[in-house]
């Protein structure tokens, strides 16, 4: 297929198929930046109440790197990967202190940001300086891989090589910014990863993928990680309307997150005496039901048990924990597993 009628016909395709979506309204780097990182590993329903609402309470990269890290962390909960959330304030804090608040503005310089790899680089540098650098992220992969019948591991180095090699020489050098929006977009909504409509799509017939039969195989990726079972087993101290919590500071999940106390099994137990606990003192009850929750690369089935302590039993607590008000817990970040514990028992 030429190049030029490629990003023509996908170009087109966007004209006449494109979502209304609010990062597209503006050439403000720092509100498309923010957008790629909310959209990172996470579907655009699900990641648009999250930008509107970093847009409303930071409306500018001053306000997000002067807000307290815990504050952002509570606005993040629910998206899930909490680093991207940590890098977006650090690095919104190193614009601020050390560039005087202005965002770099070419794809080499938005390089050296912490957080900021090779697509989200590109996006920013494409769509808020209209700079001809292309963007190469799943959806993209799933288009090329299928179009120019391309069976290299996407995963593989190799492979990262290839298709950036020739996503760079099909950009459209004249506008950019609208064909990485296109394809990307193409991707997203006619391209998709199963089931695709292949009838009206208007690559149909240059794309090989089509033409071989292969466009369910393609692209291809080696399998992923296996993943790890994990079983979790909360106690949760109470004292009269107060709830203990601690903050996760170790290199594990949900890193600044609070949770209760915690102590992980290799299987789920049926009795709280199968747990390698100290002298816990107070009264106990449970556990509750199981929660399954899944990760990228874990399952996690969890049970709680509640810790009754009378007053007198105030400095009982195991280290790390602190007694919180609901209120106060309501504005403390939490994983998705623990609020779900809350809403249901408090």
């Amino acid at each position: 297929m030429e190049i030029k009628s490629f990003a023509q016909n996908i170009v087109g395709w966007y004209h006449r198929h494109c979502r209304d979506l609010p990062w597209r309204h503006t050439r403000n780097p720092y509100f498309i930046w923010l957008s790629e990182v909310i959209l990172q590993q996470t579907r655009v329903a699900q990641g648009t109440p999250y930008y509107l609402k970093f847009v409303e309470q930071y409306p500018t990269i001053f306000d997000l790197a002067a807000a307290p890290e815990q504050e952002v962390m509570r606005l993040w909960q629910g998206l899930g990967y909490y680093s991207r959330a940590r890098n977006l304030h650090q690095t919104a804090q190193y614009i601020v202190q050390n560039l005087n608040g202005q965002f770099p503005d070419s794809y080499q310089k938005l390089l050296q940001l912490k957080g900021i790899g090779p697509y989200t680089a590109a996006a920013v540098a494409s769509f808020a300086y209209n700079e001809a650098v292309a963007v190469v992220d799943g959806n993209v992969y799933r288009v090329l891989a299928r179009v120019f019948g391309i069976d290299t591991d996407v995963a593989s180095t190799a492979g990262k090589k290839e298709f950036a090699h020739l996503a760079a020489q099909l950009i459209d050098q004249a506008q950019p910014a609208t064909y990485n929006q296109a394809i990307m977009e193409f991707g997203a909504i006619q391209c998709q990863p199963v089931s695709p409509d292949c009838l009206l799509c208007p690559l149909q017939g240059q794309c090989l993928a089509n033409a071989t039969g292969r466009v369910g195989e393609l692209p291809f990726k080696t399998k992923k990680t296996k993943v790890r079972g994990r079983f979790f087993n909360y106690l949760v101290f109470r004292q009269g309307n107060s709830i203990a919590l601690q903050l996760r500071t170790n290199r594990d999940i949900w890193q600044q997150l609070y949770d209760f106390y915690l102590v992980e099994t290799d299987d789920l137990v049926s009795d709280l005496d199968q747990l390698p606990l100290e002298n816990t003192t107070g009264t106990i009850t449970g556990p509750s039901r199981v929660y399954t929750h899944i990760l990228t690369h874990q399952r996690i089935q969890a049970q709680f048990w509640q810790v009754h302590l009378a007053d007198s039993q105030a400095g009982v607590l195991p280290v790390g924990l602190q007694l919180y008000t609901p209120d106060e817990i309501e504005a403390l970040p939490k994983p998705v597993l623990i609020s779900a514990y809350l809403k249901e028992y408090f």
